[in-house]
């Protein structure tokens, strides 16, 4: 009869196998051809007063968190300057950035979160994700969510009923992050 190994000495001869073959691999990668970073400098003539637009994700000095906004860990969004801030407990504002609201905006006033979907359809029909509930208007529940190709909504037929308020791709996550159940969404002008 022959000797049978144990299954001890399969594993490992197929994990150094596989060390083997990643290592090969790295030295391989190494040594190839490097992706370069197309560089563009602003030339001699570029006017002073020229400035880039700053996307929803991207700004140079960050809008200060609205006076009226309460106290605490909090998310404020405002509905007049379409801006949302999340706010840690010392006060101080970790990231803000502008928003697209919906049809249907919530009255200004203290929210909870109270429910967290990961994915699902939004009412305009686009793929959203990290869709964070937090009131109910005219039975249209409001809720932050960003769309998952990361495009922003193109305007909603006057008509329509939509409470989605929808964020960059990169501010929903934080948003997602900061957002727990329980988290307070305070909504001024």
């Amino acid at each position: 009869m022959p000797a049978r190994l144990p299954s001890w000495a399969w594993v490992t001869g197929l994990t150094t196998g596989a060390i083997a073959a990643v290592a090969v691999l790295a030295v391989q990668a190494d040594q190839g051809t490097k992706p370069t970073a197309a560089t563009s400098r602003p030339s001699a003539s570029a006017t002073a007063d020229a400035k880039p637009s700053a996307g929803p994700e991207e700004e140079k000095e960050p809008a200060a968190v609205p006076a009226d906004s309460g106290t605490g860990r909090r998310i404020v969004y405002s509905l007049g300057q379409k801006r949302v801030w999340l706010v840690d407990a010392g006060e101080a504002p970790r990231r803000s950035f502008e928003v697209w609201p919906g049809t249907v905006s919530p009255d200004p006033g203290s929210y909870t979160i109270g429910t967290r979907t990961e994915a699902t359809t939004g009412s305009d029909g686009v793929q959203v994700e990290h869709i964070v509930y937090f009131a109910v208007k005219s039975g249209v529940n409001v809720a932050f969510s960003n769309a998952v190709d990361g495009s922003s909504p193109p305007p909603a037929a006057p008509d329509a009923k939509t409470g989605g308020i929808r964020v960059g791709k990169g501010d929903g996550e934080a948003l997602w992050s900061f957002g727990t159940t329980g988290t307070t969404v305070r909504v001024v002008e």
